[in-house]
């Protein structure tokens, strides 16, 4: 490496407080001693950043959604990108490769492009098609060109390889390694009963077909136990309304969207995680959730449905059960059995911590840096 540090703009139209895999993409640029800008935008109701050993950006947009937000959000990016040095710029999902794109052809800036999901496929475009055919076009202008990319599993990845005839590298969405250092957040503090298992349906887009009207009425017909959200997203008051009309209140909590850096100790108060992902489209039946990744970090047996990534983890590892079905008798069949079988749970237990010592960031870095070793 020369004695002047590379310097690498990344961007994300999140707004950098929840986003865990922009912050260990960015640590780890940055420990690897590039000069590391991260980019993304502010919202009114978003939280104050936490302390970063990389430079942030966040801009204040006048729209938060909608056509008008993408076009605010790529042209505030794209004069950004052209008005600050870079060696290579990392853009992360569809709604940024486009400015990241006319910049780096403009000023012959490498670039390297993080696909966190399958973005065309993405429930909120599939039921819009015309939408959808815009970001297809884009997508099918863009994507043959690129020269680095990477996507969060096998599935996702073998998609794009058929699809652009692009090499396609898979960094999975794993979370640091869990020290054990931490406290775990106080039920008592959320009057959650301390008595009563907990089920937990956690997730920054808690949207449709995510599962969590099912988990609500399931949870009702299971004695002992109760149902915890933690986070944000579209349906989230859609769900609040539904415990309100089922009577649900002692059976249901909220707690808003905490930081990565506390959200462990918050998963940590649970007993079981839930990632209940419908097969509705391709991006759900294909995705591998961060969520699936910290339940394992904070020793919580998993109950998923069957969907291909998620159920090769699952089963893989030997850390929880699959539900043929969201039906209400079945996934409330499925807690009870997590909760009452001894000999399974003890299982379950003692393969989390190999799989938590396997499944961390630690191991996939080096899959993530290879990309960046002959770039600046």
């Amino acid at each position: 490496m020369s004695s002047e540090k590379r310097k690498i703009i990344i961007s994300v139209v999140s707004d950098l407080v929840t986003d865990q895999r922009v912050n260990r993409a960015a640590t780890a640029l940055h420990e690897a001693g590039f000069l590391v800008t991260l980019v993304g935008r502010r919202k009114k109701s978003s939280l104050a950043l936490s302390k970063r050993p990389y430079s942030t950006k966040r801009f204040y947009l006048l729209f938060e959604k909608g056509p008008l937000f993408y076009l605010h959000y790529n042209f505030s990016l794209f004069i950004y990108l052209l008005f600050k040095k870079a060696d290579v710029y990392l853009s992360n999902d569809l709604d940024t490769l486009l400015a990241n794109y006319l910049a780096s052809k403009l000023k012959g800036v490498k670039l390297v492009y993080d696909s966190h999901e399958y973005f065309t496929e993405v429930p909120e475009l599939v039921s819009r098609p015309a939408v959808q055919a815009i970001w297809l076009k884009l997508e099918k202008w863009i994507f043959p060109k690129l020269k680095k990319v990477m996507t969060v599993n096998d599935s996702i990845a073998s998609f794009y390889r058929k699809k652009y005839d692009v090499p396609v590298h898979v960094v999975r969405n794993l979370p640091v390694k869990s020290t054990q250092t931490f406290q775990k957040e106080s039920r008592k503090n959320w009057n959650i009963p301390e008595g009563k298992k907990v089920f937990l349906f956690q997730g920054a887009g808690i949207n449709i077909d995510r599962g969590g009207e099912e988990a609500i009425r399931a949870i009702q017909r299971v004695d002992g136990a109760v149902l915890l959200f933690i986070g944000g997203g579209d349906v989230l008051n859609n769900l609040k309304a539904l415990v309100t009309s089922t009577h649900a209140e002692e059976k249901v909590f909220f707690i808003p969207q905490q930081s990565f850096n506390e959200l462990l100790r918050f998963t940590s108060m649970a007993d079981f995680g839930l990632t209940l992902d419908k097969d509705t489209n391709l991006n759900y039946k294909y995705s591998l959730p961060n969520k699936l990744f910290d339940y394992i970090q904070a020793g919580l047996p998993v109950l998923a449905t069957d969907l291909p990534e998620v159920k090769r983890i699952v089963e893989q590892y030997d850390v929880g059960l699959i539900t043929p079905s969201l039906e209400t008798d079945v996934l409330a069949a499925k807690m009870r059995e997590m909760m009452h079988d001894e000999d399974q749970l003890a299982r379950w237990k003692k393969n989390l911590n190999i799989a938590a010592s396997e499944l961390c960031w630690e191991n996939e870095k080096k899959n993530f840096l290879e990309l960046f070793t002959d770039v600046g």
